[in-house]
């Protein structure tokens, strides 16, 4: 498992959003925002715990299910987990990319305008 290459993969579907931005945050973090505002980050040991994943904004109820049905792959990521995300672990294998997508679109429709929902076809 090469985290870059799990970068590439959420970059990938990320920047597939319309209006999405990459911010760059260090060698081995990113951040994903629409209209300025953060739905997503890749991290690659986040604070030294050895973990690559990907945190997202979530709805409601998402979080709890999401652990209850796999407490493995889905955690509360630090900081952000009291605002309703959920941390999905990329270097656990297999990683179920079709599920990260669909994880990815909702938290980009979570914050998105309706004008971009409108373009991406969400709404």
């Amino acid at each position: 498992m090469d985290p870059e290459a799990q970068r590439a993969h959420v970059r990938e579907i990320c920047l597939g959003f319309p209006d999405t931005e990459e911010l760059v945050q260090n060698p081995a973090h990113s951040a994903f925002l629409v209209n300025g505002k953060k739905f997503c980050y890749f991290l690659n040991s986040h604070h030294g715990d050895g973990v690559v994943g990907l945190t997202c904004k979530t709805l409601p109820g998402v979080q709890a299910a999401l652990i209850d049905l796999d407490p493995e792959r889905f955690y509360l990521p630090a900081y952000v987990a009291r605002n309703g995300w959920i941390g999905m672990r990329l270097d656990i294998e297999p990683v179920d990319w079709a599920q990260a997508a669909q994880l990815l679109e909702e938290a980009y429709s979570a914050v998105a305008p309706k004008r971009l929902l409108k373009q991406f076809g969400t709404l």
